[in-house]
C-alpha cells in the first residue's frame, strides 16, 4: 500500500469516528428523557452542553423548554433541565454547591438557606457516572427531580425553583458559556 493511500485511509477512519463521537453525544442528549416527556408534554429541547470544571468533565446538560419559552424569563415558563453525570459525586456536595450557585442569582434567608439545603439534600443522592438527574420547574409549584427516570423528593417553594434553575440561566450564573448554549437552539 502507497503512503498516500494509507494516509488517505487513515484520514477517512478519523472521520468516521469523529463522525460517530458526534452522533453518540447528539443522541444522549436530544432523545426526550421520559419525565421530560411526561412532565413537559410538548416540551422541546433547546441546547445542550458539557460543564468542564479545571479541565475534568462534570456533566452534560440539556434544556427542555414549553413553546413559547422566552429566555429572558425563564422562570416564568415551566422546563425541565437534564444533567448525566460523567463523574461520580456526592450528594452533599451537589447541594452545597447548589446553594453557594443560588445566591448568585439573588438573596434568602438563612432560614430559607437551612430549609433548601435540608430539601436539596433529600432529593440529590450520590451520583455516578452516566446517571441522569432531572429537574422540572414550574413557576407556580416549584421544582421536582429524578434520578435515572425514578421520582425523587421535589422542592414546593416557587422562589427556590426560581433560583435553582437560575444557576444555569440566569444573567448572574458563573457559568455564562454554559448558559448561552442551553439557550442556543440547535443547528440541526
Amino acid at each position: 500500500m502507497t503512503l498516500q493511500r494509507r494516509t488517505l485511509l487513515q484520514s477517512a477512519a478519523a472521520s468516521s469516528l469523529t463522525a460517530l463521537a458526534t452522533a453518540a453525544f447528539s443522541q444522549t442528549t436530544s432523545a426526550v428523557p421520559p419525565e421530560v416527556a411526561r412532565g413537559l408534554p410538548g416540551g422541546q429541547r433547546l441546547g445542550s452542553t458539557r460543564l468542564r470544571v479545571f479541565g475534568f468533565s462534570v456533566y452534560d446538560a440539556t434544556l427542555w423548554v414549553e413553546p413559547g419559552f422566552a429566555a429572558e424569563s425563564f422562570e416564568r415558563h415551566s422546563m425541565a433541565l437534564a444533567l448525566t453525570y460523567l463523574r461520580d459525586l456526592k450528594g452533599q456536595a451537589i447541594a452545597e454547591r447548589s446553594l453557594v450557585e443560588m445566591a448568585r442569582g439573588g438573596q434568602f434567608s438563612p432560614a430559607q438557606s437551612q430549609a433548601w439545603l435540608a430539601a436539596m439534600q433529600a432529593s440529590f443522592p450520590d451520583v455516578r457516572s452516566g446517571d441522569r438527574l432531572t429537574g422540572l420547574h414550574s413557576p407556580t409549584r416549584g421544582a421536582e427531580f429524578w434520578l435515572n427516570g425514578q421520582a425523587r423528593p421535589g422542592v414546593a417553594d416557587p422562589d427556590f425553583s426560581r433560583l435553582f434553575f437560575g444557576i444555569w440561566l440566569s444573567p448572574a450564573t458563573s457559568e455564562p458559556e454554559m448558559r448561552r448554549a442551553l439557550l442556543s437552539r440547535p443547528n440541526a
